[in-house]
């Protein structure tokens, strides 16, 4: 009888260094210059059978290039070695900024559109009971993804809403935006005009999901967002759900909160949303509360699947550590 002894992988974990530069206002303490990094290799060696040879290869699949690598933001160094290529951190009382990382660079940013739809929506004063239908309309043809939600699911506006923010279901934004006074060139255009209200001048829509690309903004025109947003409850308390189960015909679809920060009981947060297409990378913007103080925080086009989370994780420890007052971390 043959044996068979699989080969093991070869990992390689390594974090970069990281310089800092840090620019401080009047007043302003010094922020730390440098975040130290650490490097690991761990190798096996591959065996032979009797008769056959046989090798495993495990290896993450890199994210795309986004539009902000293609202009080069990946070399922008930052004193926390963030993941993503542009950050903002403020204080949602003042708007002191207290870190920042081309914040005015405007790039795409995919479902974060979907704060904008829900603000507009509410702010249309709709009926949060009117049953929306899914329709071909909704289908997805910008990327081809897909959705629980099926052609004819039936759903509250309500519904809707809440697993629009909560999971970032696609038709289900979709159908708020159709389903908007004047339809879904009257939303968008009511978008852009809310957008223009808050001084987000490097901002644009052409759709209320965020599959399509030409939805744009600055990390600084979304803080602006993140903080007007805020003022809605029903945002406020459907972005930050862990879990909601809606009912579309037939049997129940439980959804779950796609930050998985929401259900760490270690961390305190307002309002939420991620986004991701290959365009904009990993995205997210959060209102959290960190040792008493109330932040909003922005990742744009952050690489792997958790590293905006990280971020938020580095952003949270580097502000319980130093408390930063009226010094301004900046990137170089």
């Amino acid at each position: 009888m043959l044996k068979f002894i699989t080969a093991i992988c070869t990992v390689f974990l390594c974090s970069g260094a990281a310089h800092a530069q840090t620019t401080a206002q009047s007043g302003g303490q010094v922020a730390p210059q440098q975040v130290a990094s650490t490097a690991k290799k761990i190798s096996g060696t591959a065996h032979k059978s009797k008769s056959k040879k046989r090798s495993v290869k495990v290896a993450e699949i890199p994210d795309r290039p986004s539009l902000g690598d293609m202009q080069g933001l990946q070399f922008t160094l930052d004193p926390l070695a963030l993941k993503s290529n542009a950050a903002l951190v403020i204080d949602q009382e003042n708007s002191q900024v207290l870190f920042e990382k081309n914040a005015g660079v405007s790039l795409p940013i995919a479902s974060i559109t979907k704060l904008m739809t829900s603000l507009v929506v509410l702010e249309a004063n709709q009926d949060m009971d009117e049953i929306l239908e899914v329709t071909s309309a909704d289908i997805d043809t910008e990327k081809g993804s897909s959705s629980r939600l099926r052609i004819g699911s039936k759903l509250k506006r309500s519904d809707m809403l809440h697993i629009a923010l909560m999971s970032s279901e696609n038709r289900a934004a979709s159908s708020l935006g159709r389903n908007y006074p004047g339809g879904l060139q009257a939303c968008v255009a009511a978008m852009n005009a809310k957008a223009l209200s808050l001084g987000m001048m490097d901002t644009h829509y052409v759709d209320s999901t965020g599959l399509n690309s030409h939805n744009v903004a600055s990390a600084q025109d979304l803080a602006k967002l993140v903080g007007a947003a805020y003022n809605q409850t029903l945002i406020r308390q459907y972005s930050t759900d862990t879990k909601y189960s809606v009912h579309p015909g037939g049997r129940a679809l439980d959804y779950f909160s796609s930050n998985r920060l929401t259900s760490n009981t270690d961390w305190e947060i307002g309002l939420q949303k991620t986004g991701y297409i290959s365009e904009a990378g990993r995205c997210l913007v959060m209102q959290a509360m960190i040792k008493g103080r109330a932040v909003v925080m922005v990742f744009l086009d952050s690489k792997g699947k958790y590293s905006r989370f990280a971020d938020a994780g580095r952003i949270r420890a580097w502000m319980e550590t130093f408390k930063p007052q009226l010094a301004t971390v900046a990137a170089q």
